[in-house]
Parts: C-alpha cells; sequence; structure tokens
C-alpha cells in the first residue's frame, strides 16, 4: 500500500469511528511563554487525584541541545483546568529531560525518572564519544502529587552499561505491573546506544522495592529502534512497542517479555501502526468492553511525516486496531496517554499549525463502550 492510499483509509476510519471528543484541545505549554522559547517532549501521569504533565522547557529554541529544563503543569479537577507551570528541574545551563513517570500506587509516590547532559554536548559528540560527558540516568520523586519534588539521584551506575554512550528515559509514562510475574514491579522503557557498533537498541529499568532502587533489564535482541512504550497484557506478559529506523517496514515494532522486562523476544513490525519515525505512547485503559480491556495507541500515523496524530483501539491485546480517531491533522508529533474515568482518556501532545514544535495540547476523549 503507498503512503497516499494509507493516509486516505487513515482518514476514512478516523472518520467512521465510534469514538468522540469529550473535550476541546487546550494548549498546556506554549512555545515563546513562561520564559521558554520551546516545549517538547510531553509526559502524563494520574495519580487518581492529579493529572501531572511533563514537558521539557527548553531555554533558547527547539534545539535537543542547550539549557533545557523539567517543567510540569497540574489538573486537580481531571484536565478541566491546570494550574501555573512549576519547574520540577533546572539543571543550570545543561539539559534534563526525557521525562518518563511512573505513580506506584501503593506508596502513593510519583517517580520521574529523567536523563542529564552537558548543554554544551551535542548527541552526535556523545554517540561518537568524543564528548565533555555523557547522558546520565536520575530519577526524582514526589509524596504530594506533584507539589514538590526531591532533588534529582543520579541512577546511571545501576541502568546504564559502561559501553553505552546515549540513552534516553521513555520519554512517556511508566508502568507498575498488576499482575504476576513480578506483580508491583515499576517499569520504564528506556534506549541506548553502543559504542562500538552505534546501533540503537530499546530496553527497560526497573524497581521491586517501590523506586529504593532502580535496576537494568533486558535489551532488545535485534537493533534499529529506540524510544519505546509498555504495556501489560492480560496475562501479565509487557508489550515493548518501538520507534523504528527500518525503513523497509514503515511501521512499529513489537516485542514481547514473559519476565517482567528482563528479556525480550525478537522485534517484529506491526504493519497496523505506520509511522514516520517518532516516539509513541500505548496504554492500557480503565475500562471494560464486553468483558474485556482494550489498548489504546497514539502517534502520528503517517509513514512519510510527523502528521496525522491518531488515535487507536484494540480490543484483542494489540493482535489488531479496531478503532481509530484523527485527533489532529496537521503537524504533530511526540505525544502520551492517561487513563481518567472509565468512559475517558487524556492525550498530550506535540502539535501546531505549521509546525508541531509550537506548543503541547491536552485533549480529553470519551469513548462511548459499547
Amino acid at each position: 500500500m503507498n503512503k497516499y492510499l494509507l493516509s486516505f483509509v487513515i482518514m476514512i476510519i478516523a472518520a467512521c469511528s465510534p469514538i468522540e471528543e469529550d473535550q476541546p484541545s487546550l494548549v498546556l505549554f506554549e512555545s515563546g511563554t513562561d520564559g521558554y522559547a520551546c516545549f517538547r517532549i510531553p509526559a502524563i501521569v494520574n495519580t487518581g487525584k492529579t493529572l501531572l504533565a511533563f514537558a521539557e522547557g527548553r531555554k533558547k529554541g527547539c534545539s535537543d541541545t542547550g539549557d533545557i529544563d523539567l517543567v510540569l503543569k497540574r489538573s486537580n479537577d481531571g484536565g478541566k483546568t491546570w494550574g501555573p507551570l512549576q519547574v520540577v528541574w533546572d539543571a543550570g545551563d545543561d539539559v534534563a529531560g526525557n521525562p518518563a513517570p511512573v505513580y506506584d500506587k501503593k506508596t502513593k509516590t510519583v517517580f520521574l525518572l529523567s536523563t542529564w547532559n552537558l548543554g554544551s554536548d551535542h548527541e552526535s559528540r556523545i554517540i561518537d564519544g568524543t564528548s565533555k560527558d555523557t547522558r546520565r540516568v536520575f530519577v526524582l520523586k514526589s509524596d504530594d502529587q506533584g507539589a514538590s519534588w526531591s532533588g534529582a539521584k543520579e541512577i546511571s551506575n545501576d541502568t546504564k552499561l559502561d559501553n553505552w554512550t546515549w540513552y534516553a528515559t521513555g520519554p512517556v509514562h511508566g508502568i507498575q505491573k498488576q499482575k504476576e510475574p513480578h506483580k508491583g514491579r515499576l517499569i520504564i522503557p528506556c534506549d541506548h546506544i553502543e559504542a562500538d557498533t552505534k546501533h540503537y537498541y530499546s530496553h527497560a529499568i526497573f524497581s521491586d522495592d517501590h523506586g529504593e532502587t532502580w535496576v537494568l533489564g533486558g535489551t532488545t535482541p535485534q537493533h534499529q529502534v529506540n524510544e519505546c512504550t509498555v504495556v501489560e497484557l492480560d496475562d501479565g506478559r509487557l508489550m515493548l512497542n518501538m520507534r523504528n529506523y527500518d525503513r523497509s517496514k514503515r511501521a512499529r515494532k513489537i516485542s514481547i517479555s514473559e519476565d517482567g522486562g528482563e528479556s525480550w523476544s525478537d522485534i517484529k513490525a506491526d504493519l497496523a501502526l505506520p509511522e514516520p519515525i517518532c516516539q509513541a505512547a500505548i496504554l492500557k485503559s480503565s475500562a471494560k468492553i464486553d468483558g474485556k480491556t482494550p489498548i489504546l495507541f497514539l502517534n502520528p500515523a503517517s509513514p512519510s511525516g510527523r502528521e496525522k496524530l491518531t488515535l487507536k483501539i484494540s480490543y484483542d491485546e494489540a493482535k489488531t486496531w479496531s478503532d481509530s480517531l484523527l485527533i489532529h491533522s496537521g503537524p504533530a508529533a511526540y505525544s502520551d496517554l492517561c487513563n481518567l474515568k472509565k468512559d475517558k482518556t487524556g492525550c498530550l501532545y506535540e502539535a501546531g499549525e505549521n509546525s508541531p514544535y509550537e506548543g503541547i495540547q491536552y485533549k480529553s476523549i470519551k469513548i462511548p463502550w459499547k
């Protein structure tokens, strides 16, 4: 199927979808406001009381390099209204980014996994090993619904191998396993580059002691994948859904773990999920439809460009994708999802009229379960 026909099919499916918009989009982070030239890299988590919407606040432009802070906005009414911008981590002139939040339901704690590098070190130099420093892994936490945060604690020695150069947490929400094996485990999807081969791989890190310590999980057997998102299936297995650099199949790649993220199966393409090489989000819905728990997926559903941000639903554990909704028809890029009430989900995403990076928007979607 060529890219033009594929785009047409996506638009037809979206137009016929039973999914309905519950709330018009709100611009939460508008580039050029609050002292930041650009906002990028959204991530969102729901504590049950508060929605926490994270982003990178980029001081001087949309470049991945330079003075970048981790910022946050909070909502206490299910996303209808939002509080002022909070700075979670200001690393001076350096990069504090790649937010990957996860909520521990037992301890009521939000953990925010993140990465740091010198603002003067470009990604290409970090990959080549010619940078002054490298990418480092950190965790912050909040015990009061995101109102205040601990300092950033480095966990690189426990979560990064010596021959890894570039490293990214998320950027997307993590999960807490609800079923065995390893029920209660906090899991963060990540990626890295090996120094010798310069190949991209996806991997996971996790905590079995409610965020006190974090350890390195398994890495995908094959490369050409990086930024990833994870979901727990009904039988307790994990599915990793990954950004794909293999242009022979312009679709997302997936991998399965039988042991809570400690190892991963051979990767394969999901041809029903086209992508232009971009981050995406997957989420297990909190709703039940005819006794089944659907899985939601959000990304720019175009094989050729960052556009046509589309929400899809699977009723059979991501084997097939039944319904779709076109969230934003124009330029769009990174995104995340969270569960709200039983029939709603929250979408946080980069979008604009002329560029995906004009701001980060939030929209609540109601799905009339049949």
